[in-house]
């Protein structure tokens, strides 16, 4: 991000830059995997512009973090969007393209939950809750349309099934599959009749 002397600095751009490249950064190396002085090397700014941008690292993790949960939501809500009204085909498209991601040769899992993993404590915890619930609020519209009883219910077993498959295939996605049967469990969860309303069995 250096910019030759004289350059007229843009505030939002450098912000956009610093966010960008620490998201990287973060990813591959944790939040405790990269220092102060080394994150500002990284990413071409000065403690004094990072400080002045985000307050602390810990003002920049969660700008980070938030920044993260936008794009994952967006990305997710697009595809379930893009895959037509119908509930199940929506609930296929999210299972689909995170199948994608999982496929990526730097997948490392979910950033917000791996820094919440790694620090139990503001800003990763309340971060990862955000995040989380916004997931919940795209499913629960789906449930809702499937036409759910309990559509509330039928989402958190569904945002189960999505934290539990992205977990695994980052760990232990021994045939490549996960997310294909992660996809299978949750339309079966939608089709059920306990999805509907009923109580588990």
């Amino acid at each position: 991000m250096p910019v030759a002397k004289g350059t007229p600095l843009d505030p939002g751009r450098t912000r956009e830059a610093i966010l960008s490249s620490a998201t990287d950064l973060l990813y591959r190396r944790g939040l405790d995997g990269v220092g102060v002085s080394e994150l500002c090397a990284a990413v071409g700014a000065s403690k004094e512009t990072l400080y002045r941008h985000f307050g602390s690292k810990d003002g920049l993790v969660d700008a980070v973090l938030a920044a993260r949960s936008d794009r994952v939501v967006r990305w997710l809500t697009e595809a379930a969007q893009a895959a037509g009204p119908e509930p199940a085909a929506q609930l296929a498209a999210i299972f689909d393209a995170l199948a994608t991601w999982y496929a990526e040769p730097e997948f490392r899992g979910c950033a917000i939950v791996n820094a919440a993993t790694q620090r139990h404590g503001a800003p990763a915890r309340p971060a990862a809750a955000r995040h989380l619930g916004r997931y919940l609020t795209l499913l629960t519209d789906i449930a809702t349309r499937a036409g759910s009883d309990q559509p509330q219910r039928l989402a958190r077993q569904l945002l189960m099934l999505i934290e539990g498959a992205t977990v695994l295939a980052d760990h232990h996605d021994t045939d490549g599959r996960t997310a294909a049967y992660a996809k299978q469990a949750a339309l079966d969860l939608l089709a059920a009749p306990s999805g509907r309303g009923g109580d588990p069995a």
